[in-house]
């Protein structure tokens, strides 16, 4: 019999050893058994709630920057990442290191009135947001040809099921989907054909940063619609529900600056597809965010709009579940009551009847004819800037403290960091609360 040397080696091609596969395979088990499939488990709390972040309101705050300055403001997203990754981490990890909310925090450290007072403008400033959420969905169905009289109440109906009926696992898994239809913005911003080189640039070496007052509102106005107060009291309670505690929070701190970069990169696109758009050809004022994706269709073509369209659609109802949420958690922490997804609604009563009266009464306003929206909105983002730096320091005072932290309070260095961060955010804040 003939012997044949095999292929390969005639090729000249190296010859795997035998045991090399298997120790693939048990590196690659391993990996998978260490990393990868941990933090499937924990992602969920940080993702969701820096997606959340863009609303419809932060989409059409993103639309009109790239519509009115093209890349010129697309410098502002780098300090925004970073504060919001500073912020969003030291609310994670209070949740994981005490194994509570922080208006729990706020009302045992700090008393009632502290925390009655942070209860009252936040429930204002959600309030405002959840209509704009509404608001948002009936604009983005529109669309399609569908009025606000169905889209309005049958997104109501649909995210109420979703949390009332569901259980916290169930409900996180939907969520993290909903988040990632937030990619459509990239595909949409792909279509438009910008010039990457520039806008990339512009990111990092920015050439055109302005001090006109226009100007200044606008890059406050992106600053505040990115860090908002909802956001960590959402997010401490979401880590404290998923049961995440010390062990956990190392691979939880992955998912916070994950969805915290995702968000911005979302953000990224947004401005991208109307500088390349609306502000090229001259449309430089946009009202809504409809009018974003109507501009979108003649320029970009109809995919990249209904693209757009459909992000809008997806942020309004992700935002319409998620912000009720935030408030529930924040009254009911703070005066003591039981709440939770996990709970059944006879289990938490005021949470899950809280929820309940925000979704409806948020839909309903939006279905009031000639109801002056864009004042509701004004003042909840008033509200905003009220509670943000109030909140900034009620969460720099606990998470230095030894008897509330332990080992996982700030260092010197996360200090120094956060304390910047935050007194530039307060100053910003106060500012844009001015202009607004």
């Amino acid at each position: 019999m003939e012997f044949r040397r095999p292929q390969s080696e005639l090729d000249g091609a190296p010859v795997s050893s035998a045991p090399a596969t298997p120790k693939r395979r048990r590196r690659a088990r391993t990996l998978w058994a260490t990393r990868i499939l941990p933090f499937l488990l924990i992602l969920g709390p940080g993702f969701i709630t820096a997606n959340v972040d863009n609303d419809p309101g932060g989409i059409l705050t993103y639309s009109q920057a790239g519509a009115k300055y093209g890349y010129l403001l697309l410098w502002t997203l780098i300090p925004t990442t970073i504060a919001l990754v500073v912020i969003q981490e030291m609310a994670a990890r209070m949740g994981a290191a005490t194994g509570k909310g922080l208006s729990d925090l706020i009302r045992e450290e700090f008393g009632f009135r502290a925390t009655f007072f942070a209860m009252t403008v936040l429930s204002i400033a959600d309030f405002g947001n959840i209509v704009s959420e509404f608001s948002g969905l009936a604009l983005g169905m529109e669309l399609f040809n569908v009025i606000k009289w169905i889209s309005v109440p049958l997104g109501a109906l649909l995210v109420w099921g979703l949390v009332v009926k569901g259980r916290y696992r169930k409900v996180e898994l939907v969520l993290v989907g909903f988040s990632l239809i937030y990619f459509t913005y990239a595909f949409s911003a792909v279509l438009a054909k910008p010039d990457w080189g520039l806008a990339v640039k512009e990111m990092v070496l920015p050439s055109g940063i302005q001090f006109h007052g226009e100007y200044l509102v606008m890059v406050l106005g992106l600053i505040g619609t990115t860090i908002t107060p909802w956001m960590q009291f959402y997010l401490q309670a979401s880590i404290v529900e998923k049961g995440i505690g010390r062990k956990e929070y190392g691979m939880s701190r992955w998912d916070v600056i994950a969805g915290c970069f995702i968000t911005e990169i979302v953000s990224f696109f947004i401005i991208v597809a109307c500088a390349a758009t609306l502000y090229v050809h001259g449309h430089h004022d946009v009202d809504n965010v409809a009018q974003v994706a109507q501009a979108l269709a003649p320029l970009a073509g109809r995919y990249a709009a209904a693209l757009f369209a459909i992000g809008l659609i997806n942020a309004a109802l992700l935002s319409a579940a998620i912000l009720p949420l935030a408030t529930a958690y924040n009254v009911c922490e703070g005066l003591g009551f039981e709440h939770g997804i996990d709970k059944r609604f006879s289990e938490a009563p005021a949470f899950y009847g809280l929820y309940t009266l925000l979704i409806a009464a948020g839909a309903g306003m939006v279905l009031i004819p000639h109801l002056p929206l864009v004042q509701v909105i004004l003042y909840s983002q008033v509200a905003n800037g009220v509670l943000l730096p109030v909140v900034l320091i009620f969460m720099l005072r606990l998470v230095n403290r030894e008897d509330v932290m332990g080992d996982m309070r700030n260092g010197w260095w996360a200090n120094a960091i956060a304390w910047t961060t935050s007194v530039i955010i307060v100053i910003l804040a106060v500012m844009w609360m001015f202009t607004l």
